[in-house]
């Protein structure tokens, strides 16, 4: 497979790139950007699987190229910015979108470093590859550039979804897994025992304390605006393909009848659009929601995060664990 990307843009667009564009938000994303003018750098884990899919929903070739990430390899990570900054291409966003849910899974999965594969793709995946491309965003036109994570309401324990015990609430601990190095036999940030569904809920909790971190190190001196948002339960995507059939069939049933809280996917990837995007969310620092019950004409509103996640010494101490665990130890020509 040609790990270069395919098309270089000849115009000068805007370009954003987007995690996990293949399928489901970020695909959708993907559509919404273009629409609004954007070329966007699809990076995704299986490429042909990208070009097909941004293909049915006719979005154009030429606002498109497409880079091999895994983010679960900090190897492939590395080398995806590699390849990125020598095409030369200007930076204006960075959407932090794909991950991975393994809620089956009764053993944990492990990345080629060793680390438990949830974090390691959702959370360390991701501030790798934002603390390598820092650098290189760019204002457009004088707009301030972004960088932009999806969070999830499971991972927010001040909001009704954030508190469901099943399998259990997010909860980082006092990191102790981290600080035993998280590598087997330890699996879980908190250090206890492995459950498959919390160990995504805690790389989505990493997500999005790590934005906030990000924020308080380096708007002030970079400029760039750094925000989370929760589109609403987008119950129909790619990412519960690991989950049983049943859940499958139910869940989004669920959530346009019983919480009101479904969205679809053309809505979600619109949503991410307008936080990349629009004027309205230039503020940085926030965590933007339309709610957990979706009724027409929502408005996105800045949504407060629990006190754990605002916990500023557990939050540092989680940036120098995560920056021992990718090899680095700041976002280099940035601070």
């Amino acid at each position: 497979m040609n790990k270069r990307s395919t098309h270089v843009p000849q115009d000068p667009k805007p370009t954003v790139i987007v995690t996990g564009a293949s399928s489901g938000v970020g695909l959708y994303a993907t559509k919404s950007l273009v629409d609004r003018g954007w070329h966007v750098v699809m990076a995704c884990r299986d490429l042909e699987k990208a070009r097909a899919a941004s293909a049915t929903l006719g979005i154009p070739h030429s606002s498109v190229s497409f880079g091999l990430i895994d983010l679960g390899s900090q190897a492939s990570v590395r080398d995806f910015v590699d390849r990125f900054k020598a095409e030369g291409l200007p930076l204006h966003a960075l959407v932090c979108n794909a991950a991975v849910y393994l809620p089956r899974l009764q053993q944990p999965g492990r990345s080629p470093e060793g680390f438990e594969i949830s974090v390691a793709t959702n959370h360390l995946g991701h501030f790798l590859l934002s603390h390598l491309l820092l650098p290189s965003l760019v204002p457009l036109n004088g707009q301030a550039p972004r960088l932009i994570t999806l969070g999830t309401v499971t991972a927010n324990s001040e909001e009704f979804g954030g508190k469901v015990p099943i399998p259990a609430p997010a909860d980082l601990g006092d990191l102790q897994g981290l600080e035993a190095g998280f590598r087997a036999p330890v699996a879980m940030i908190d250090g206890k025992a492995f459950k498959a569904g919390k160990a995504y809920k805690d790389s989505k909790l990493c997500n999005m304390v790590m934005n906030r971190e990000f924020h308080r190190r380096y708007h002030a001196s970079t400029g760039v605006v750094f925000n989370t948002l929760y589109p609403g339960c987008v119950a129909e995507t790619a990412l519960f393909r690991h989950a049983p059939k049943l859940f499958q069939q139910i869940f989004p049933w669920f959530q346009k009848n019983i919480t009101k809280g479904y969205v679809s996917q053309p809505l979600a990837g619109e949503r991410v659009a307008q936080v990349v995007v629009d004027g309205a969310f230039a503020q940085s620092g926030v965590h933007w929601s339309w709610g957990n019950r979706q009724r027409e004409g929502a408005q996105p509103f800045a949504q407060a995060l629990s006190p754990k996640a605002n916990d500023l010494t557990r939050a540092s101490r989680l940036w120098d664990l995560s920056l021992a665990m990718v090899g680095t130890t700041a976002a280099a020509g940035s601070a």
